[in-house]
């Protein structure tokens, strides 16, 4: 197909009245002008944005969780109505979550998502019955299978990221009750990642990784043979974990390991750029600069870390440092890539008492800048051809909408800001995903089914 924009972001920058051809999902060629037989795209063309982080599960929950539970509410309190709430969830009610999240995502200009998935087990802790069906699918597998499902009705690309989740805190200790559908030996991990390199084989625009929970759940042992085993399968496999998120992480890491949780990791683990630190809030210059070097991608997720209480990634300093980010939702308090981008300028604004913190001199737009940027961190964190419109990425774009466009400062070098910082609607119309179109006119096709389907979870949920 080819698609004509008056407007359209590339990867140097803006231009206009270009043709983009795209062949079995990949952009072929660019052209100047129209080209004939070209659909028309009615707005300004965006190169899609990836969620590097999600926990597709917790949508169901937010909302459920904003009453003060102990006095002191913190994420450790939230964690522990997580825990109950989660308790009830089938693989039916996974998927069926997942979908809706996911149809949220593409309409807010989602493309892409890293799913940190670690619901793998049956409600009282054990594994799928292999035996419940004739094909063996409900298995270590059957919550993974459930999430690509999901993915696949959507039309979202996915990364997915199995979860190694084996400790309760740091010394090994024993988990909880509540965290009895994450837990794995080692040998049992490495197995289950190897059968979702397999599954992933049934669908189109997936690839998989694993995500060791968090340097408090993973003692160094099954860390090390987890990247290992899944190097062994794809040596640029993507690797995310949970890190410095909450002062108290810090400081049980530092009465445990004598080291601050990124120091510890730079000096045990060989970190490079398919290894995204999750959070990352709580790091000090030496760490934000062991990062850099090791080319590793911050994912901050602001909206999350803001109703968490955990604190403010350093986000001015790491980008001074030529340091790469990318943005996910996280809990999914917000599904919007455009609130992320908001929060990460505003927080430092505040911090700073300054504006236009996270322009620069090649980029004086705030928006333009966080935009591309967080979209190429995300391709990276996902190891996916995605993130800027070029010849050869995927076909992953939004077309905004030209009546709400209209109503704030629209030239091409003010879009961004104004879709950041001014725009009071979602502004972005249509969608497309791997050359397929996913979203038009802001609508799903299989919108209708999966908020039904979603909504009478909550009814069920509320009951509880």
């Amino acid at each position: 197909m080819k698609l004509y924009a008056e407007n359209i972001l590339l990867n140097d920058g803006w231009a206009s009245k270009q043709t983009i051809t795209i062949e079995q999902g990949v952009i072929t060629a660019i052209d100047a002008g129209m080209i004939e037989g070209a659909e028309i795209a009615e707005g300004a063309v965006l190169p899609g944005m990836v969620n590097c982080h999600s926990h597709a599960f917790q949508r169901a929950f937010a909302g459920f969780s904003e009453q003060g539970s102990e006095g002191q509410d913190s994420f450790w309190t939230w964690r522990k109505i997580m825990y109950q709430f989660l308790a009830q969830l089938t693989d039916v009610d996974a998927k069926n979550i997942a979908k809706q999240l996911y149809i949220e995502m593409l309409k807010m200009g989602y493309t892409r998502v890293a799913e940190f998935h670690y619901l793998h087990h049956d409600i009282d802790g054990s594994r799928y019955d292999s035996s419940l069906t004739a094909d063996n699918s409900a298995s270590l597998t059957t919550m993974a299978q459930a999430i690509f499902d999901a993915a696949k009705e959507s039309g979202i690309g996915l990364t997915l990221l199995p979860v190694l989740y084996q400790h309760s805190g740091f010394g090994e200790q024993a988990p909880s009750d509540g965290q009895k559908r994450f837990i794995n030996s080692t040998e049992q991990f490495n197995q289950l990642v190897s059968d979702c390199f397999t599954l992933s084989e049934q669908y189109s625009n997936t690839n998989v990784g694993i995500a060791p929970h968090s340097l408090r759940a993973v003692d160094k042992t099954s860390l090390l043979s987890a990247v290992e085993h899944v190097r062994s399968l794809d040596n640029q496999a993507p690797i995310h974990i949970h890190i410095s998120e909450q002062q108290k992480e810090v400081d049980d890491c530092l009465a445990h390991f004598g080291k601050r949780p990124v120091q510890w990791l730079l000096d045990n683990v060989e970190l490079d750029k398919h290894w995204c630190l999750i959070h990352a809030t709580h790091i000090d210059e030496t760490e934000r600069k062991g990062i850099i070097a090791k080319e590793a991608i911050a994912g901050i997720c602001p909206t999350t870390e803001a109703n968490l209480g955990d604190g403010i990634f350093p986000t001015t300093e790491f980008l001074a440092d030529k340091g790469t980010i990318a943005i996910g939702s996280d809990s999914h308090i917000s599904v919007n890539p455009i609130e992320e981008l908001r929060w990460l300028e505003y927080s430092q604004r505040l911090i700073k008492q300054q504006r236009a913190i996270l322009a620069t001199d090649e980029h004086a737009s705030v928006g333009q800048n966080l935009w591309q940027q967080a979209a190429m961190g995300g391709a990276q964190s996902t190891n996916s051809n995605t993130g800027s419109l070029a010849i050869g990425k995927q076909a992953d774009l939004l077309v905004l909408d030209k009546d709400k466009t209209k109503l704030f400062a629209s030239a091409s070098h003010h879009i961004l800001d104004s879709m950041i910082f001014a725009s009071q609607q979602n502004p972005v119309s249509d969608v497309m995903v791997n050359g397929v179109w996913q979203i038009r006119a802001q609508q799903h096709v299989e919108q209708k089914q999966a908020s039904d389907n979603f909504a009478n979870l909550l009814i069920r949920l509320s009951a509880n």
